[in-house]
This record gives C-alpha cells, structure tokens and sequence, in this order.
C-alpha cells in the first residue's frame, strides 16, 4: 500500500469517528433526519414501508460536497 492509501483510511476514519461522536451526543436532536418533507410513510394496519427520499438526496448532496472538498484540498 502506499502513503496516500494510508491518508486516506485516516481520513475516513476521522469522518466515521467525527459522525459517531457527533450521533452519540446530539441523537436526540437529530430526530428530524428521515422525517422530512418528501419522505415516504405509509402505516396501515398489517404493512409499515418507509422510504426516505428526501433525507437520501440530503445526505448524498452533503456527501459529495465532503468528497469534493477532500479531492480539492488532500488531491
């Protein structure tokens, strides 16, 4: 493996342990993430399907925003 490999797990890991710290201590602040407007709730009686569609393109635009920021600062 080269250098920039083990910078990068680093990296990840710091993200991971920053998200987890981050659930850990605000998780109940944050029950608005997968109840936002757009996400699918259907509840009847015998049949509960839940499909966050908001909150997905949420987290993915957020996603992919970190990624870029990484390539453009670490790259």
């Amino acid at each position: 493996m080269s250098q920039s490999t083990g910078k990068y797990l680093i990296v990840i890991g710091l993200v991971i342990l920053t998200f987890g710290i981050s659930i850990y201590f605000m998780g109940d602040k944050l029950r608005w993430l997968g109840r936002l407007p757009g996400d699918i709730r259907i509840e009847k009686e015998n049949l509960k399907f839940f499909f966050p569609i908001t909150t997905m393109i949420l987290l993915s635009a957020l996603l992919n925003l970190i990624i870029y920021l990484f390539r453009k600062f670490l790259g």
